[in-house]
């Protein structure tokens, strides 16, 4: 008997550096990849069609929100198990979520728009982007603006929080996790806000830095609730502020729906 548990003690820690460098692994792939999918789909694609950007959009986010069910189910065997939702969760959620969406509708009405930092070629940029994706009608912006604030953000926060924030909390300490997976999560929206208001441009350091920010409450959030929803109401809240002021950009002269 002696013997057979010296044996499984010495498999289990000779497994251990395989089982960390091939997390690792997946948790690179995991915070570089929305990046360069944006590249593709977001600049190069930009004076593709409609049915090229779509369909390369698409199929690119599939294989994003697929991966951690993949990793987890087919190469950790593991079972993913879904909780229900505590009142606290939405409370939480909600409070720091509609904070945010209050806190980006007055900094947009109030300084940013009075600035003009939407003005001239970052709102026409915007219109291109928006009718690049064949959403030119009142109808179809609220269909986009639903399906983003609602669901895509369900699915960012399981992408980012609940895979790629949890495995790097097990790799690294816990600030480092949220610090990590936070810039992982802004990295992709740099390429978006760039694209709008040029490269290493005030507007765009703001944006990016308040991506980042946002990354590490939703990561504090999950960290302190244990639970997806708390995060995802306070993603939507943020998610409809930015349709919110789409919309408010894309009815005004000379850019209107």
């Amino acid at each position: 008997m002696g013997p057979l548990c010296g044996t499984l003690r010495a498999m289990t820690a000779s497994a251990e550096p395989a089982n960390r460098a091939a997390n690792w692994r997946a948790v690179l792939f995991a915070l570089v990849y929305p990046t360069l999918l944006t590249i593709v789909y977001f600049i190069l694609l930009a004076k593709s069609s409609t049915t090229l950007q779509q369909g390369t959009y698409a199929v690119g986010k599939l294989i994003q929100f697929a991966f951690p069910a993949i990793w987890i189910v087919g190469v950790r065997r593991q079972q993913i198990t879904w909780s229900r939702p505590r009142r606290m969760d939405f409370i939480g959620g909600g409070l720091l979520g509609l904070g945010l969406l209050l806190g980006a509708l007055v900094l947009y009405r109030f300084v940013a728009k009075p600035a003009g930092f939407f003005d001239g070629t970052a709102g026409e940029a915007i219109r291109q982007k928006i009718t690049g994706f064949g959403v030119a009608s009142v109808p179809r912006y609220a269909v986009l603006a639903t399906f983003y604030s609602l669901v895509h953000s369900l699915f960012e926060e399981y992408y980012w929080r609940w895979f790629v924030f949890a495995r790097l909390r097990r790799l690294l300490s816990l600030p480092a996790a949220i610090g990590v997976s936070s810039l992982g999560f802004m990295a992709h929206h740099v390429c978006i806000v760039s694209v709008f208001f040029g490269w290493f441009s005030p507007m765009s350091i703001l944006l990016s830095a308040a991506v980042a920010i946002g990354g590490v409450l939703f990561a504090a959030i999950y960290q302190r609730t244990n639970s997806l929803y708390a995060p995802w109401f306070s993603h939507a809240f943020v998610d409809a502020a930015i349709f919110f002021v789409g919309y408010d950009l894309m009815s005004s002269p000379p850019f209107v729906m």
